[in-house]
């Protein structure tokens, strides 16, 4: 048995969860998600608790279930509390600003660079930090993976787009290499 899979999954106040055939439906005050439930596992509602069971012993059926319990508690606790990832911008002239549906950033090209915000996804700017924050733990990953590509820390100096609490681990430059022989 999984050890993940077979922990039940509480449901908040304000969150209701409804089963269809192969989806979860998963509602609170302003958003809805939905989890597809793939063959061989299966997922009840019984008074204030989520519980996710597989079907038969196969391979996949085991391998998906814990899987698909991760899923619908991500889906849960995005809708009733919502997840977030904090970016920070470092380098002189780095920089970053929200235009309409876009992330422009100045980060040492010749030219901003422009990255268009994902549906679902809410980006807050607070001077060199990008907050990245939505329902869908997923989107906001890869929001927060997007931004963070184009222009990863770099070793020497430190400069770059790195997640908040990232230890970036620094080297000696060339100069500190021929000083000490």
């Amino acid at each position: 048995m999984s050890k993940v899979g077979k922990v039940p999954i509480t449901i908040p106040e304000k969150v209701t969860v409804a089963v269809d055939d192969a989806l979860v439906r998963v509602k609170g005050d302003k958003q809805e998600l939905m989890v597809d439930i793939p063959k061989g596992i299966k997922v009840e509602v019984k008074e204030n608790q989520v519980l996710v069971t597989r079907q038969n012993e196969s391979k996949i059926a085991r391998s998906l279930h814990g899987l698909v319990r991760s899923l619908v508690n991500n889906a849960i606790e995005g809708v009733s509390r919502g997840f977030s990832k904090t970016l920070e911008i470092q380098g002189v002239g780095y920089k970053a600003e929200i235009k309409n549906d876009r992330v422009v950033l100045h980060i040492g090209f010749s030219h901003p660079v422009e990255v268009p915000i994902v549906e679902g996804v809410e980006i807050k700017q607070e001077k060199n930090t990008l907050i990245i924050s939505g329902a869908d733990k997923q989107k906001v990953g890869h929001m927060a993976a997007l931004i963070r590509s184009k222009r990863k820390p770099e070793p020497y100096k430190g400069k770059g787009i790195r997640y908040s609490g990232e230890i970036v681990r620094r080297k000696a430059g060339k100069a500190a290499k021929t000083a000490a022989a």
